[in-house]
């Protein structure tokens, strides 16, 4: 009988970290080891598997075959791994915490990120908002809300900035990310003689204004054709053809995607900052720890 071989836990660490940060010299430095020690632990992982995990592409890296059916359950399994260890380690946490965010998060990793938080800290009641930003900053301001993961300024337009009226704490962590228009996958055409059909959110919205910005600096003739106060409503209407959006393009569902600007003759768009902030308040040990499993996962692979 052949005895089962059991996949080595750290080597699995550093090949996620790698694939995560685009690097394994960048594993290597954020798991505190050197480039040696990791390209040693990929290699015994590789013996395991029996297969080469990565290759080269360009000056990046690409995932196998084998490395795409690895990573899932190597996640799976290191989220296994910590959780039980949190479990041992952790005092108990008690208390509650108020969580807001926007709604283009609220159905894709957060009930992964908060489902593990509650079975470790049964004890911590997580009460979350899911609302439009302004709605959400008011609510951090007013002291409703502990923890705040919000859209921030719009880069190079201070027009549309938050930043020089926010008078709250500094970012946990702050990442830029990109803004794209959204439409249907089968597609879109603009049709240069009528005014381009838009599907956004009330005013005052960042995108919005983003693009209304964008769309009047190219001279481009626009209309809201449709306003929605949820994400749902938006997503259905750009795929039922009544207009396009304006949203990061993470978390899409599968009948829309992002336009090219150049192939769809629109307007080049600014980046929009994601900022976390965490209450000076109501500290405590259950809200700082969910504060770090939210900063945590602000990494590249989650929103684009």
């Amino acid at each position: 009988m052949v005895a089962p071989t059991a996949l080595d836990l750290d080597a699995l660490r550093s090949f996620v970290t790698g694939i995560d940060l685009g690097s394994f010299a960048k594993a290597a430095d954020r798991l505190a080891r050197s480039p040696s020690a990791v390209s040693l632990q990929l290699r015994k992982l590789e013996a395991q598997v029996g297969r080469p995990l990565t290759r080269k592409s360009g000056r990046g890296l690409a995932l196998t075959e084998a490395g795409e059916a690895l990573l899932g359950p190597a996640r799976h399994l290191l989220a296994l791994n910590d959780e039980t260890l949190a479990r041992l380690r952790e005092p108990a946490l008690a208390g509650s915490v108020r969580l807001g965010l926007p709604q283009d998060f609220a159905e894709t990793w957060l009930p992964d990120l908060l489902g593990p938080f509650a079975r470790q800290h049964p004890a911590v009641r997580v009460d979350v908002l899911v609302d439009g930003n302004t709605a959400l900053l008011a609510g951090f301001q007013a002291g409703r809300l502990d923890l705040l993961l919000a859209w921030d300024a719009v880069a190079a337009d201070s027009g549309a900035s938050t930043a020089a009226l926010w008078p709250g704490p500094a970012p946990l962590a702050r990442r830029d990310l990109p803004m794209a228009w959204i439409g249907p996958r089968d597609g879109f055409v603009r049709d240069p003689g009528t005014p381009l059909p838009l599907v956004a959110f009330a005013a005052p919205c960042l995108f919005r204004h983003a693009g209304l910005r964008a769309l009047d600096g190219a001279a481009i003739p626009w209309r809201v054709a449709f306003t929605s106060p949820s994400l749902s409503g938006l997503w259905a209407a750009v795929g039922a053809g009544l207009g396009i959006a304006l949203r990061v393009p993470h978390g899409l569902p599968p009948g829309l995607r992002a336009l090219e600007p150049d192939a769809a003759n629109l307007p080049a768009l600014p980046r929009i900052g994601l900022a976390l902030r965490v209450s000076t308040a109501r500290r405590s040990p259950a809200l700082d720890r969910l504060a770090e499993l939210l900063r945590a996962a602000m990494v590249p692979n989650l929103f684009g």
